[in-house]
Parts: structure tokens; C-alpha cells; sequence
């Protein structure tokens, strides 16, 4: 006989209180699966919910670039969605050796006369998945520059660094940069901002082509 029966054997009251308090237990067991139910019910929203934000996560990647093809030198910055879902672009910010700038005009001031300013604007832009977005670039013809000038321009443009802030459609945000090799940092939201940095630069007057 076992442990349990030997106990129950030796608790008549035991018994008696179980033979009268059916819907007690019954009650209780149904409580029990509740319970259960309950956590079920939980544990399949969560997953579910991990799955839509899944399903539309936006990973941005930034680029610097220099190109010298010889006949044409440019240099800018690519921003790329290689995500799933679409990114909206909140803040942008510059910096230069981590430090936040208000503009380029200390790399500005380093191109060579006759060069060509584009700029696209960021701040509330949504970028889909797999499109790819160049918010800056400057272009010069070959012979602007000469080789040591172009090497020191290289040297203060890796200086500069782009740093942005976006979310997902659910408004999980993330951070990431030029110089950042891991994965977008996650932060609790991103502050919109109210100009696009991309427009303050672009109101720095371009040098203009040199006169015959």
C-alpha cells in the first residue's frame, strides 16, 4: 500500500471532508485551469507580438564613401534600409571626432573651389525596405585638388561622423552611426527634431566655378 494510502487511511476526517466539499474541489480545479489558461493566453500574445515586430523591424546602415575615378573625386554618405519593415527617420545629428556639430563648415571650408553640393533632407523621411537614401554629397573635378590636399581633405572627412535616430511603424526606436561596427543600439523613443541638419548645410553658399 502506498505512502499516500496509509495517510488517507489514517484520516477519517480527511475523507469525510472530501466526500462532502465536491463543489469546493471543483471550484478549485477550475480555478487552477484558469490560471493556466491565463498564462497560455499570455505566453501566445507575447510570441505574437514578437512576431509583428519582427515582421516590420527596420535596420539602417550608414556608409561614408570617398570615390577618385581619376577625372571626378566625390565624397558623401549612403543610408541604406537593410531591414524588413519600413524606418522613419526622426533626428540626425553630425559630429565631428564625437563631438555633435551644427554644420560642416569646417570640412566645407576644405573642398576646392568649383565643387558641387547635393543634399536630401531626412528628418520625417521613411525609408522603405531595401531602398537606399544619399542625404549628402560633394563632387569636384580631379585636377580641384591637388594629391596632398585631396589626402588631407580624406584624412579630416573620416573625422565626421552621422548618427541617426529612427522607429518602426510600433515605435520601437534605435540609434546607429557611421562609426558604429555592431548592430543599431535599441533606445526607448527618439525626440523628433525640428530642422534637418541636411538644410543647414545646404544654405552654405557653394563655391562657384572659376572665372575664364
Amino acid at each position: 500500500m502506498s505512502i499516500w494510502w496509509r495517510i488517507m487511511g489514517r484520516s477519517p476526517d480527511m475523507w469525510r471532508w472530501l466526500s462532502h466539499n465536491h463543489q469546493t474541489l471543483t471550484a478549485v480545479g477550475a480555478m487552477l485551469v484558469g490560471i493556466a489558461a491565463l498564462f497560455v493566453a499570455w505566453d501566445q500574445g507575447r510570441v505574437m507580438r514578437a512576431q509583428q515586430h519582427g515582421a516590420v523591424y527596420p535596420a539602417l546602415q550608414i556608409d561614408g564613401y570617398v570615390n577618385d575615378n581619376g577625372e571626378t573625386r566625390d565624397v558623401g554618405v549612403r543610408v541604406s534600409n537593410n531591414g524588413v519593415g519600413p524606418a522613419i527617420v526622426e533626428s540626425v545629428r553630425i559630429l565631428r571626432s564625437g563631438e555633435g556639430q551644427s554644420g560642416a563648415g569646417g570640412l566645407i571650408e576644405r573642398l576646392p573651389e568649383g565643387y558641387h553640393q547635393s543634399w536630401s533632407s531626412m528628418v520625417g523621411r521613411i525609408i522603405a525596405p531595401g531602398e537606399t537614401v544619399q542625404p549628402l554629397s560633394f563632387s569636384w573635378s580631379g585636377d580641384a585638388h591637388s594629391e596632398a590636399d585631396f589626402a588631407a581633405f580624406g584624412q579630416e572627412w573620416f573625422r565626421w561622423d552621422l548618427e541617426i535616430c529612427y522607429c518602426s511603424v510600433f515605435e520601437r526606436c534605435w540609434i546607429n552611426s557611421t562609426d558604429r561596427s555592431g548592430p543599431p543600439q535599441s533606445v526607448d523613443q527618439c525626440r523628433r527634431d525640428e530642422t534637418d541638419i541636411f538644410e543647414a548645410i545646404s544654405d552654405v553658399p557653394e563655391a562657384q566655378e572659376p572665372e575664364e
